[in-house]
């Protein structure tokens, strides 16, 4: 049985990843939880393993080496999944400083407290993977039609979020070069699906055309993402941690570019044919609720993905197009109302760190 330390496990990506490690891999893998449980760290997301005797969920900063340093002493660590980072450009831009304690100075501890927990003379012990996660917004904005991020494209950062990113990649790197630490690196595009925080994008569009709210789209809305189906990463990181290569570093992408603004039509559209003809929130639902703000402050333009050396190299390729994602993900927002009001009140985390005591 592997362990796997997983960092960031109760926000929206490294939840997934979570259940898919245990739908896939049941009886053969432990996980331990690490997550400070700031604001989009939700213990709810995962409550139905609470009594998983393979599971253990621990809270605690990475950038606390003393915690994350006993972590490590306390259980045979096979590997790391790194998903912990501050992730809102927006909220990069109002507080850059946590951005760059969190995704930077957070990204250090956790490769520090793995190489000196794994050494083996001058080397490692067997077996040992350190996984990080991060963003294609490290490679900055696309301008042509037709062009894509590619793992050697030059890192251009644009805000604060996603210089924090390159730089954690860059400390992943320099760990791989200077001590040919056990490491690889992931780059991925805009996810969606279960569990995401409704402060972004998708989340924020779905809530606010359920509750007849204005739709805030930045600028002309034209700025183009490339958008990837939450468990589909999932799969692709599970991929790389058995069959990547250490110090490379791979691109994860759902072939799925669209504008801000189809984004927000097809969710209009969609909403409005899954919804019962008779209910109520049909008289609301309809394109006057879009409106344009303000831009973002050095948004990127456009975003696009070419996942040809993962497909080479590991044979993983999307599996889940927009239109089945999206339908897929409207239908778990329906279902879930409650989660969704317990993490916009803020009532949820109390309870749940209850529920762990």
């Amino acid at each position: 049985m592997k362990t796997y330390l997983v960092t960031g496990g109760a926000g929206f990506i490294g939840s997934n990843f979570i259940h898919y490690m245990f739908e896939k891999h049941a009886g053969s893998v432990r996980i331990i939880n690490v997550d400070l449980l700031t604001y989009a760290g939700n213990l709810e997301n995962l409550s139905d393993l609470k009594d998983n005797p393979d599971y253990t969920f621990i809270k605690a900063d990475i950038c606390d080496t003393e915690a994350i340093s006993d972590i490590f002493a306390k259980n045979d660590v096979d590997i790391v999944v790194h998903f912990a980072a501050e992730s809102h450009v927006d909220r990069s831009i109002r507080d850059p400083g946590i951005f760059a304690r969190t995704n930077v100075i957070g990204t250090l501890n956790m490769l520090n407290c793995a190489r000196c927990a794994w050494a083996d003379g001058e080397g490692f012990k067997e077996g040992k993977k350190f996984l990080h996660v991060s963003t294609d917004e490290v490679y900055g904005s696309l301008t042509d039609e037709g062009t894509y991020f590619y793992e050697t494209t030059p890192y251009d950062p644009h805000s604060p979020y996603s210089a924090s990113k390159a730089s954690s990649d860059f400390m992943v790197k320099a760990y791989v070069d200077t001590y040919h630490f056990p490491a690889l690196i992931t780059n991925c595009s805009n996810n969606y699906g279960p569990y995401q925080f409704p402060e972004k994008l998708i989340p924020l569009i779905i809530n606010n055309v359920l509750s007849g709210k204005k739709l805030p789209v930045y600028g002309d809305g034209k700025n183009v993402r490339d958008w990837l189906y939450v468990m589909d990463h999932a799969k692709a990181i599970d991929m790389v941690i058995e069959k990547g290569r250490f110090g490379e570093k791979y691109n994860i992408g759902g072939h799925n570019e669209k504008q801000n603004i189809e984004i927000v039509k097809i969710i209009i559209d969609t909403i409005k044919e899954m919804l019962p003809a008779d209910d109520p929130r049909q008289d609301h639902i309809n394109y006057d609720l879009i409106t344009y703000v303000e831009d973002r402050k050095g948004h990127d333009r456009r975003y696009a993905i070419a996942p040809d050396k993962i497909r080479a190299e590991i044979g993983w390729e999307p599996e889940t197009m927009f239109p089945e994602g999206i339908r897929k993900t409207i239908r778990w927002y329906f279902d879930n109302t409650e989660w969704m009001e317990h993490v916009t009140s803020g009532d949820y985390q109390k309870y749940y760190e209850e529920m762990y005591k």
